[in-house]
Formats: structure tokens, sequence, C-alpha cells
């Protein structure tokens, strides 16, 4: 660059020309640079005279707005004065309040235990159960305590499970608890003192500077060069100058000056409160996953319902069936039929996954996330500190120069008019776009520096050239105030090339920032200059972080929409969208509310939604409520974020992503939290869950086909033979398979390229044809053990030295049976983990040694078991081998039966469904959208299983957290008065009444 420490010529000057008043004196040009508008003060539209403090006048803004009404009426309406509250009025309000803080309600251990075994699955094992102690005393015969006390220790093993993840599991409210700021200074009894914040009651005097975190939210009764970063809170990217009368967000940090406010809010009624108190809205809905539980519950439950009710008219109404000899075969097909491990099979899958995570610093809080996660469409991402930096940058490339000046020597004198120390942000943005700091004063001496101030709203620096002794002086400042200033070149041609300029940037959503340089004759620093010269006008902008774009090029290509959603303005919303590809088609909040413009494209504000890039100037409840919109036209969707007014929207979308640096507000909201910059981890992330996916997937098939596979086989064979399986064998079977099971969480899948989705119809199929398959072979066995002697004749087996078995029920008969049905029964898991071949996928060495394992404990009980409770007897290695070599023969068509099901069955359900989603689309274009509601029968039945889930839905709220996420100190003080929830409800309960004079 050319070194400005040479002279330059100076720019044009016009002559001074004395001018007489006249009606078209040209007028004071306006510079309608990039801002925010400013709301006027308003008086309390409320009798003064009359005040008392009671709920709607303190917090009905339609009565009183205690955030715009001057500051006189404020402290009128609240009772108080500068000098503050005394310590009695302080505990009287404290009653009326509350505390600062959010209560958390403790659970009885015990009962949250038991919670466990409340869902229609677990009553139906449980009903088993009492079915083995309590019905069972018939025919003589004492209670089957065998199968009581199986059925009972699964029922625990799979509650100590949920039970432990959720006593070692955070959740929001205790994560937005740990970032209460513990200390604020506050006037009491005329004196400052400091309490804990939680003491903060509204009508408090409170005081905080550069650095300290806003106790709650106040209006300032005095301010000293105050300016405000509340980025985390509004999404604003530049910290905000406030005034006398302003008001200060809880949880905002104060960045230069200092001030002194009273508190006008608390809690749940601050602006940080309103949105914390958002976080957990939605518990009466039922989760995803939860849902997907109760369908398939529901149908394992009628299958085995079905059959249930065929064997009571079978086997007592037809066969005259003994009562204890019945209600054996109905425990058989109740123990072996209910997947009981299922939730905690698919719970341990996602616990896995979890860690899986992990290692691309995805930190999972809330585990069904995952699954979630992988059929998300729609990533609705938010701004400032996700997409951006949340670091105000100067853009070099859009410098504009006005003078002889090159756009370096521009960028090198405004960093010696910034500050090198105690910078406010545009100063740091000026520096570091230097790239290397020292520059900003190497080669000139300081003399003189004036620092940005509200009123004169620019900084000058007057120093010494090194180099040639000469005296300058270079200032930066709002665009209107610097022009007013250059006396040397301004003319009628350079203002309307600024005004361009300016009105350029603040249609892309930039910053001006202008830059006037002059020389000083004499050595008197404080002495006049020769005029200032206008020579450059900077674009400060938040820039997005170098990952984002590929991010979400990455997102697109897996089949996943991205939407910002942001509190910024529209302007610099569209120019982040172009920059990162997303688009501009973005809209303000309003449309939110007014809908659709008459006459545009989009029929229904639905319809806007879907199809816009973007939304701009949201706050809490427009996020929220975009979410919301999305989900009901269908779509599961992903928000990421990272500071408290994110929370919301972050609690109701199917999967809130805190990314790295977030509040501890915006991680407590969220179900996964990020401990890399930028947004590349949510691709691996979604990757991931993909593959959690469809290990789910798998063992859903494959746990409904083993409930087919085992209520119609016993079913038959008790129709066709009187055939009686004994229920302790049913249980060893279920324990093998839920211990091989549950190496599924880290067999190897290949993820999908598009979103995933439960289609329950498809898994129904699937289970059906597996299920009614199976039951062929085992049915098959039996007929020809029975009716034939050709394994004695071919193979010179026998039933103890018999060539057929004595009767159907033969204890040897049995034990075969037990032995074919747990060997193809777990066989079947790698046809179903399978796309192809099963041998075309190498399954991982855990489920294959796991399933070695449990065929080798199943041989060796049929081999030596000899159980005197039970009636099995152990049979020859004869036979052992001939099932062995059965399954197998019956095991090779399986991969057959998952084509033949493709090519028909399959084919025709994904045709209807893309037949029903095209008449929907069409539907929402005519603007006669159709949505099914779904029966209080249906709702109740899902909410069935909240508790059985709920350590799933819940949990892990802090897994990770500890040594794994690296908190600052002062960002756990982040987010400091949170307050108690029900104050609203408080103060409509117990209005107060005016201090006596």
């Amino acid at each position: 660059m050319s070194e400005p420490n040479v002279a330059k010529e100076p720019g044009p000057q016009e002559s001074p020309v004395v001018q007489s008043p006249s009606p078209d004196e040209k007028k004071k040009r306006e510079y309608k640079d990039f801002t925010h508008d400013e709301e006027k003060p308003t008086h309390a539209n409320v009798d003064m005279s009359l005040i008392e403090l009671k709920a709607e006048d303190l917090y009905d803004k339609e009565k009183v707005d205690l955030e715009t009404i001057v500051i006189e009426d404020v402290f009128k309406l609240l009772q108080c004065d500068e000098e503050g509250l005394n310590t009695e009025e302080a505990h009287r309000r404290i009653e009326l309040f509350g505390p600062n803080k959010l209560e958390q309600e403790e659970q009885n251990p015990f009962l949250q235990f038991l919670s466990f075994m409340w869902n229609p699955l677990s009553w139906v094992m449980e009903g088993a159960a009492l079915v083995a102690i309590v019905l069972s005393n018939g025919s003589g015969q004492p209670p089957d305590w065998e199968d009581f006390i199986g059925i009972v220790l699964l029922l625990f093993i799979n509650s100590t499970i949920g039970f432990y993840e959720e006593r070692n599991a955070g959740n929001a409210v205790k994560a937005l608890m740990d970032s209460l700021a513990p200390k604020a200074k506050v006037k009491r009894n005329g004196t400052w003192s400091e309490i804990e914040s939680a003491g903060l009651v509204p009508g408090d005097m409170i005081s905080f500077k550069i650095g300290d975190i806003v106790p709650a939210d106040c209006r300032l009764t005095e301010s000293i060069n105050i300016s405000i970063d509340q980025a985390a809170l509004t999404g604003e990217s530049l910290p905000q100058s406030k005034k006398l009368g302003d008001q200060c967000f809880s949880g905002s940090t104060c960045k230069q000056g200092e001030a002194e406010g009273v508190v006008i809010s608390t809690g749940a009624n601050t602006f940080f409160g309103r949105a914390a108190s958002l976080v957990g809205q939605d518990d009466d809905t039922t989760g995803h996953l939860q849902k997907i539980l109760a369908q398939i519950g529901s149908f394992c439950l009628v299958s085995i319902g079905i059959f249930v009710i065929a064997e009571i008219l079978v086997l007592y109404a037809g066969f005259r069936y003994t009562y204890r000899r019945g209600l054996n075969n109905i425990l058989v097909l109740l123990i072996g039929g209910i997947p009981i491990a299922m939730p905690t099979v698919l719970s341990v899958t996602l616990a896995v996954g979890a860690q899986q995570l992990a290692k691309h610093k995805a930190i999972v809080t809330r585990i069904t996330a995952i699954e979630e996660l992988a059929g998300v469409t729609i990533l609705c991402s938010d701004k400032t500190g996700t997409l951006t930096t949340n670091k105000l940058t100067i853009d070099r490339a859009t410098i504009r120069t006005y003078g002889p000046f090159s756009a370096d020597d521009v960028m090198l004198l405004a960093a010696y008019a910034s500050r090198t120390e105690n910078q406010d942000a545009i100063d740091s943005a000026v520096v570091q776009a230097l790239g290397d700091v020292s520059r900003a004063r190497a080669g000139i001496k300081l003399l003189d520096f004036k620092p940005f101030n509200p009123v004169d709203k620019r900084t000058e620096i007057t120093y010494r050239e090194e180099s040639s002794g000469k005296l300058k002086r270079v200032t930066k400042g709002m665009t209107g105030i610097i022009i007013e200033l250059c006396t040397r070149n301004k003319t009628e041609d350079l203002e309307n090339r600024l005004e361009a300029d300016v009105e350029e940037f603040a249609t892309r959503g930039l910053r001006a920032l202008a830059v006037a340089y002059e020389e000083l004759d004499g050595d008197d620093p404080e002495g006049e200059g020769n005029g200032f010269e206008l020579i450059g006008l900077l674009a400060i902008f938040d820039p997005p972080r170098e990952d984002t774009k590929q991010t979400i090029d990455d997102a697109m290509a897996l089949g996943v929409k991205v939407k910002m959603v942001t509190g910024d303005q529209l302007a610099i919303a569209k120019e982040t969208g172009r920059r990162l590809g997303l688009g501009d088609h973005m809209y303000p909040a309003k449309v939110l509310k007014d809908g659709p413009a008459p006459g545009s494209k989009h029929l229904s504000l639905d319809d806007m939604i879907l199809d816009a890039d973007g939304f701009a100037g949201v706050f809490p409840e427009h996020k929220y409520e975009i979410v919301k919109r999305l989900q009901g036209l269908g779509h599961l969707c992903a928000m990421t974020g990272d500071g408290a007014n994110d929370a919301p929207a972050l609690s109701r979308a199917n999967v809130g992503i805190a990314v790295e640096g977030a509040t501890d507000a915006a991680r407590g909201a969220a179900d996964i939290v990020l401990t890399e910059p930028g947004l590349s981890t949510i691709v691996h992330a979604i990757r991931g869950s993909r593959v959690i996916f469809q290990r789910m997937r798998n063992y859903s098939i494959y746990a409904c086909a083993v409930t087919i596979r085992i209520v119609v086989c016993f079913a038959i064979l008790a129709f066709a033979f009187k055939f009686d399986f004994p229920p302790f064998m049913v249980l060893i079977i279920a324990l093998l398979n839920d211990g091989t099971i549950m190496t599924l969480s880290v067999d190897r899948v290949l993820p999908s390229m598009t979103p995933d989705s439960w289609d329950l119809s498809e898994i129904f199929s699937y289970a059906v044809a597996y299920g009614i398959y199976l039951t062929a072979s085992t049915v098959a066995l039996v007929t020809i053990i029975l009716k034939t002697t050709f394994f004695y004749d071919k193979f010179g087996v026998t039933f103890n030295g018999n060539p057929s078995p004595s009767s159907s029920n033969d204890y040897q008969l049995h034990m075969i049976v037990y032995l074919q049905v747990a060997i193809i029964s777990q066989a079947l898991i790698f046809v179903t983990r399978s796309h192809g071949f099963f041998f075309m996928e190498r399954p991982s060495a855990a489920l294959f040694g796991a399933f070695c394992i449990a065929q080798l404990v199943s041989s060796i009980i049929a081999a030596y078991a000899n159980f005197g409770f039970t009636q099995i007897q152990a049979i020859s290695g004869g036979w052992i081998g001939i099932v062995w070599v059965w399954n197998i023969i019956w095991f090779a068509p399986l991969d057959w039966i998952k084509f033949a099901m493709k090519a028909t069955v399959i084919k025709r359900l994904r045709e209807r469904r893309a037949l029903a989603q095209a008449e929907q689309a069409e539907l929402a274009v005519t603007g006669v959208p159709i949505t099914r509601t779904q029966s209080r029968a249906a709702s109740i039945h899902e909410s069935l299983y909240s508790n059985r889930v709920s350590f799933i839905r819940r949990a892990a709220r802090k897994v990770g957290f500890g040594s794994k996420i690296t908190m600052k100190p002062e960002e756990l003080q982040r987010f400091s008065s949170i307050q108690a929830q029900r104050t609203g409800a408080t103060l409509a309960r117990n209005p107060s009444r005016t201090a006596a004079a």
C-alpha cells in the first residue's frame, strides 16, 4: 500500500461564499445509514394519583408498559425513588414476587423407579407375573414361582437401567439455574450493598459497570457512556448505546461505562424470563419416539390379544383344558410375545450412538434427539454467533475512497483513530482489520485522543508523524457527523456519491463508518487544522464463519433445507443469506402476524413460511411460532442457536442444537451441544444419527417379527397338536435374544442420503412375512416328528430309545422346539439388518460374537439341561445337529422373502404414500389444507408410554457436561436473574397495597 506518511495534495476546496438566507436554501442532508427505530417514551395509561401495585397495572402492557413510559412514572408505579427500597419493603416484595430464580420440583426416587413399570408393555408382563403367582393355583399344583421370578427380574432390569440414566441426568431448568449470577449491587435503606441476585424485586435501585451482567430488566436513571451487549438476548450484532431512561435487559453484558437503574421486572416478566418460561412448555405433547413405541406396542398387543382370545375359546371351550394347563399356554403368548426390552434396547442403542457422536464434538443432552435428527427435513438456524462469528469485521472489499488516499491508507488512518486498549467493538474491528495490530500506533506519536461518546458520535486522534514531524488529525464516526466536519472537499458531487454509498450499504445491512483527515499548522495539538477532508467510507458487518457455507451445502446434499431465523435486521439477514448461498428471499417478523400481502404468490402464512429462506427481526415468540408451524406442516425441524432468545425454539424443535460458545440457557434448552466452533459438526451428527436410526429400524422389524413368530407359532401348535410349551423356556429365549440384540447398538450400517422416517406399515409388513415364515419352519418340524419317523429312519435319533415321541408334549420334543426357535429367531437379525443379501453386509464383531455365544448357550442347555421345575429333558447331539441343519435350510430363503416383499407389498405401500403426499401438496396449493386430527383415545394411549420412555426423552441433559465441556466462569454467570415462573400468578393472588405515607 502507499504510505500515509507522505503528504497528500489537498482535495478541491470551495471558495467561501457568503449567502443570504433565502427560501431556496439547501436543506441539510439526512444520510439513511443502517440503524434501529427508536420508540418514543409514553406516559402510563393509569391514574397516577390512585396507583396501587397490582398485577394488571404492573405487567399488562395495554394498560402500562414499564419499558417505554417516562422514568418519573416508573417510580410512581413501583412506589419507590432513587434512594431505593427499605429492608422491610424489600422483604414484603420478595414474598409477593418470590425469589429471582426458577423453582425445581424434587421427585421421589422410589416413585420415579416405579414409574418405569407403568406402560402397556409392562402391564402385560406384570399381568403375566400375577397370573404365574396368583392365578396358577389350580389342578393341585403350586404357584409358578420360577416364571414369576423370571418375569419380575426382567422388569427390574429394565427399570434399573431407566432409573440410573434419569437420576444421573440434568434438565433444562437445572442448566438455567446453574447460570445464575450470584451477586447484584443494590441500594437498600439509602446505602449501596451487594446481595444475592435472587433477592432483587421490582423497585430496587441497582448499579452495574463495564464487565458486569445486568441482573434484572431495568430503566436507567443514570448513564455514563454506557454500552450494552445484548446479542445473546435479541440477536443484535452490535453493542447498543444506552441513555437516560433506556431499558437494559436482564442477562445482557455491560461493555462500556457504568450505570444505575430502577428494576422494572424480575424473573419470568423480564425479557429473558419470558424466553425461559417457554422452555418445557410442551410437556403435554408426546415425543416422536414415544409415538413410535406406542404404535409398535399396539401392534404387538393386538397380535397377542387376538391369539390369547383364540386360545381361550379353543383350549377351554373346544378342548376342555383344565384351568392350569390352559393358563400355561396363555402365559407362553404373554411372555414370548411382548417385546418388553424394546424401550431398553432402543435406549442403549441411542446412548451408544451419543457416545459415538461425542467423538465428533457433539454432546447429546436428550438421547431421543438422535432418532429425530435422522428424520430432520428443515434446519432453522439463528444468525448471530451461529452462522456468523458474532465479531464485527471491516469488509475490505467494499471500502469506498473519496480522495487521493488508497483503501489501505484509509484503513490505516481509521486504525489510528481507534483505541488500542479498552476497545469497543468497532475500534476492535478496525484495528484487527490491519492484520498486524501494532501498525495502529507505528510511526506516529499520540498527542491527543477523543474516544467515542453518544453526543459527538465519533472518535478523533491528533498525532505527530515521526517521519516528517508534521501534526495530523484523523476522525472516524457516523457519516452525517463526519461529512459536516469536512470543509475541504465537500461538494455537491461528493455528497451525492456519499449518500448513494451509504444507502447501498444500508440496503445490504452494512453499517457505514466515515473517515476524515486534516493537517495542522504549527506544534499546538489543540490548534485548528486546515480543514477535514473526507477520505473514505468503511463497511462493518458480522462475517459468516469460515465453514458455514460448506456446512449448509452438505446439509442440503443430505436433503435438509436450511432457513435463517434471526433477531437482526432484514437487510443484514439478506446480505448474510447471499454470502452463504441461502438466498435472500426473507421476510420481516411482522408477516407472521399480518400474513402474506394481498395478491402475493403465497396463499397462506404456512405457504410463505415453507417457501421463505428466512425471517429477520424475530423475537422468541416468533422463532417458536415458525418452528411450530413447520412442524404442523409435517416437517421434523432442527433449530440451532447460541443465545437465551433461542431457548424457546430450541426447546420446541424436534432437535435443538446449541453451537460452541452458546450461553448456558441455550445449552439447557438444547438437545445437542456442539463443542467445536461452527456448524460442520451438524453434518457429522446427521450422518451419525441416520446410522443409529437404521440400527433402531432393524431392531423394530426384528422385535415385531419375533412377536408374530411366537404367538402364531405356539397358538397353531396348541390348536393342531395340543402342544403345551413350558413358559419358563420362553423366558430363556427372551433373555438370550435381548442380550444378543443389545449389540445392535454398535452394528455396522450405512446412512441414507435422505431424511429417514418411521414407515410402520413397512415394518409391520416385513414382520408379518418373516413371522409367518418362521412359524412355518417350526410347525413343519413338529409335524414331521409327530407324524413320521423320518429323522429316526435317516439319522437314527430317538426319544428315550423310541423312534417317536411318547406324546405331543414329550419333554425332549419341548427341548427340540426350544432349540429350533432360539436359533432361527436370533439368526433373523442378519436378514433384517441388511438391504441386500445378508452375507454382503458384514455385521459388527460384537453382534456376530454375541450371536455365537447365545447359540452356544442354547445348544449347551439343549444338551445338558434337565430342569426339574419345567417340562424339558436334554436331547442327544444328533438332535442338536439336525436342528442346526434344519434352521440353516430354512434360513437361506429369508433374503428372497425380503426381496419379494420389496417388489410387491413394499412397492405398493410406497406408491400409495407418494400419491397421498402429492394429493396433500395439491391441496396445500389450493389453500385448502386437510389435517388429520388425532383421536383422544390415540393420544391417551401414547401418553401411557411417557413414563416408560421418560428416561429416554429426558435422559442425559448433562451428559458430557463436566469434564467434556469447559465453561468459562463469566459464561456461567452470563444469564443472571432468572425469576420464578409463577410471579404473575402470585401477583394475581396477592395484590399489594400502597404503603402508608
